[in-house]
C-alpha cells in the first residue's frame, strides 16, 4: 500500500514523458516539422526566383514597343520555328524529369 502513491506518480510521469516524445506535438513530430519547413522554404525560394524572372520578362512586354529579342525568343519557344540556316540540337531529357511549360519539346 505504501508503494501505490509513488507507483501511480511514476505511471503518470511516464505517460506524460511518452507523449512529450512521441505525441502529435512531441519531439519526434517537431523534427518532422523541421524537415517539412526546410522543404517549404526551398519551394518558397524557388517560387520567388520564378516570380522575379516573370516580372523581368513582364517589364519587357510593353504593348507600344516590343523588345525584338524577347519577341523572337517567345515566337521560337512557343511555335518551334527556326530559320532555314539554323540547326536545332536537341538535348537529352533526363529520366524522371518532365519538360517545363513553355520549353521546346525534343524532336
Amino acid at each position: 500500500m505504501r508503494a501505490a502513491l509513488p507507483a501511480s506518480c511514476l505511471l503518470v510521469g511516464g505517460y506524460f514523458a511518452f507523449h512529450a516524445v512521441n505525441g502529435p506535438t512531441g519531439y519526434s513530430a517537431w523534427r518532422e516539422y523541421k524537415v517539412q519547413r526546410a522543404k517549404l522554404d526551398t519551394a518558397v525560394d524557388n517560387s520567388k526566383e520564378q516570380k522575379v524572372a516573370l516580372q523581368r520578362q513582364l517589364a519587357l512586354l510593353n504593348p507600344r514597343a516590343v523588345n525584338p529579342d524577347l519577341a523572337d525568343e517567345l515566337v521560337r519557344r512557343n511555335l518551334d520555328m527556326i530559320r532555314p540556316d539554323e540547326v536545332v540540337v536537341p538535348l537529352p531529357i533526363e529520366p524522371g524529369t518532365a519538360p517545363t511549360a513553355g520549353a521546346p519539346a525534343a524532336r
